[in-house]
């Protein structure tokens, strides 16, 4: 299976029609999968590095009733976003510039519209980005969501990048298979969505951009919601939530039990539409 047939096999079973929005930005044609009504308040959904914005297929049906769903390929990462030559995102400020020019393309008022303002949320790595726009252009934004967000309020544990090493150095289907059944403790339920991940393991991508922490002052301005998952192994989940506590005393942060990092959009769809909703 190619991967643009692993990835419409995953998106054919969304719970609505799907809209391919092509976004143009600097950077290259951002791939951008909408669905709800079209004048509903807008949530733009940002996936963790090699999920594709496929991943939020489950969180979707819990949305698309009142709300316009706007998932986002990552520029760089495994999805239909096709990169400028000569045009990488090298940096936060980059970054930044591209998800505004992705904002621009959905519409009047970034995807707001008549429907008000956007709600940003992002997963793992997405979640990373989200809180950096958020930092940047709170104006341009309603509400911010993170996911269980990594290198925003803690940093990753040494022994999860240590077992993650080989997948992304050499990916294969057979090292992301064996990565993603250790960190969810074999929980991940959807067969077509492993499929999907065997393709990324052919899939050129680019370096993902790295950084520093995102200043918690700019993410202040904002209403705040940061879900943990209970199971992460990617950094200590209650120690993280505290951490993001002390940071954002003013946002509403849980935890979320027996759930972990890799499995949360898929496994959690119930909590992640509400928090989003």
């Amino acid at each position: 299976m190619s991967f643009r047939a692993a990835y419409e096999e995953v998106l054919g079973r969304w719970p609505a029609p799907v809209e391919g929005v092509e976004a143009p930005t600097p950077y290259g044609v951002t791939r951008v999968n909408s669905c709800g009504p079209a004048d509903a308040p807008p949530v733009v959904l940002l996936p963790g590095g090699g999920a594709t914005s496929t991943v939020w297929g489950a969180c979707a049906a819990g949305l698309v009733g009142s709300h316009r769903v706007h998932a986002v390929d990552l520029m760089g990462e495994p999805g239909l976003s096709v990169p400028a030559p000569g045009r990488a995102i090298r940096g936060v400020g980059d970054l930044v510039d591209w998800l505004d020019a992705v904002l621009d393309g959905l519409g009047p008022d970034g995807g707001g519209g008549p429907g008000g303002p956007v709600t940003l949320a992002g997963h793992s790595y997405g979640a990373w980005i989200a809180a950096h726009y958020a930092a940047a252009r709170p104006d341009r934004l309603g509400r911010l969501v993170l996911v269980d967000p990594t290198r925003v309020f803690t940093g990753l544990r040494l022994g999860y990048v240590l077992r993650a090493l080989p997948m992304l150095v050499r990916p294969t289907p057979r090292r992301i298979r064996s990565f993603l059944a250790w960190e969810t403790g074999g929980a991940v339920p959807a067969a077509d969505w492993l499929r999907l991940q065997d393709e990324v393991a052919g899939f050129p991508v680019a370096r993902p951009v790295t950084g520093p922490r995102p200043e918690p002052a700019g993410l202040a301005e904002l209403p705040v919601r940061v879900l943990f998952a209970e199971r992460a192994r990617c950094h200590d989940a209650a120690r993280a939530a505290r951490a993001a506590r002390l940071a954002l005393p003013g946002a509403r942060i849980d935890v979320l039990p027996g759930v972990s990092h890799h499995a949360l959009p898929l496994t959690a769809p119930g909590e992640l539409a509400l928090a989003l909703a």
